[in-house]
C-alpha cells in the first residue's frame, strides 16, 4: 500500500516514515528539503502556506495521515492567514484529492488543546471550549476535525488528538525541549499552585505505535492519544534537574492551575498502550 505523510520533517512525521518505510511506499510531503531524508522514501516539497496543486501529489494512495500543522501559530492575529492556509485550507484541498482518487483511509493529526483544562481527565466525549474562548489555533484544529469527519460517508476517517508530545529532533520552543533548557540555564519556571499545570506527556515512539494501530482500525473514530504518566510541572522539572544534575528554580505564581490530561482509555482498548514512561523517555532530550 502507498501512503501519503504530511508533515514529514516534524518529529511526529520523520519518527513514523521510518517505521513506515519498512513496510509500505511512502510518499512524503514537507516544506523544504530534509537534512537527512529517509532512504527510499519519495519526498514532495510543498509550502502548503502558498500556492500549490493537488496535481502535485502522487494518484494512487491506499491512506493520508496528515500531520502538517504551521509553525507560525504562536502568532496571531499576525500570521493568521499562515495558520489557516496550513491548518484549515491545507485539510480541506487534502480531503478533496483524497476522495477524488479513492483513498481509503485519512487520518487527521488534531490537538488535545481543544478540550481546554480541567482537574479531571478528558475522555473522548468530553465538551470541547466554545469555539469564542477556543482562540485561533486551537479553531483551526478543530475546523480540520469537523471537515475531516465531513468526509465520513466518502473513506475511513480516523481523528487524533495528542497531548504533549516530545522526543528527540523536537524544536526547542515546545513545552517538554524548554523546560530543558530553562533547567539547564537556570531560569525561572513559574508554577500556578505549588506544583503547577499536571500533563501526561507522550513520547514519539508511542505516538508513532498509536499512528501505525490506527491505519487498522474501524472507520469515523477519535482517540486521545497521551502518556502513560501524569505530572505536574514541578514533577517534570525535578525529573529533568535530577537527570542533568540541577535544580530548577522556581516562581510561584498567582492563579489556578489548568491540568490538560488526556484518557486514554480508548486509546488503550483499541489502539496501543503507552510504554514509555517520562522518567526514561526525557533522556532522549537531554543530549
Amino acid at each position: 500500500m502507498k501512503i501519503l505523510v504530511t508533515g514529514a520533517n516534524g518529529l511526529l512525521g520523520y519518527n513514523l516514515i521510518r517505521k513506515l518505510i519498512e513496510d509500505y511506499e511512502v510518499q512524503a510531503v514537507v516544506h523544504t528539503s530534509p537534512e537527512d531524508p529517509v532512504p527510499g522514501v519519495h519526498y514532495h516539497q510543498i509550502d502548503f502556506s502558498g500556492e500549490w496543486c493537488a496535481d502535485q501529489l502522487p494518484k494512487q494512495i491506499g491512506t493520508v495521515i496528515h500531520l502538517a500543522q504551521s509553525s507560525r501559530f504562536r502568532d496571531f492575529p499576525e500570521q493568521a492567514l499562515d495558520i489557516f492556509s496550513v491548518n484549515v485550507e491545507s485539510t480541506a484541498r487534502l480531503l478533496d484529492y483524497a476522495c477524488r482518487i479513492g483513498v481509503n483511509r485519512f487520518i487527521y493529526a488534531s490537538s488535545g488543546g481543544i478540550y481546554g483544562s480541567g482537574s479531571n481527565a478528558f475522555n473522548e466525549d468530553s465538551p470541547i471550549i466554545p469555539p469564542g474562548q477556543l482562540g485561533y489555533y486551537l479553531g483551526s484544529k478543530l475546523c480540520g476535525e469537523v471537515l475531516t469527519r465531513s468526509y465520513a460517508s466518502q473513506m475511513e476517517s480516523t481523528v487524533l488528538r495528542f497531548f504533549f508530545m516530545y522526543g528527540p529532533r523536537q524544536k526547542r520552543t515546545m513545552l517538554i525541549p524548554r523546560l530543558v533548557d530553562n533547567i539547564k540555564a537556570e531560569r525561572l519556571i513559574s508554577l500556578q499552585g505549588e506544583n503547577g499545570i499536571r500533563i501526561n506527556p507522550i513520547h514519539v515512539d508511542d505516538a508513532v505505535k498509536a499512528v501505525l494501530a490506527a491505519m487498522e482500525i474501524a472507520p469515523g473514530t477519535t482517540f486521545n492519544i497521551a502518556g502513560p504518566d501524569v505530572l505536574s510541572l514541578r514533577e517534570i522539572c525535578v525529573l529533568i534537574g535530577e537527570k542533568i544534575g540541577k535544580d530548577p528554580v522556581f516562581e510561584i505564581v498567582p492563579g489556578k492551575p489548568e491540568d490538560l490530561i488526556g484518557d486514554s482509555a480508548a486509546m488503550l482498548k483499541q489502539l496501543r498502550a503507552p510504554m514509555i514512561h517520562f522518567t526514561e523517555g526525557i533522556d532522549d532530550l537531554l543530549g
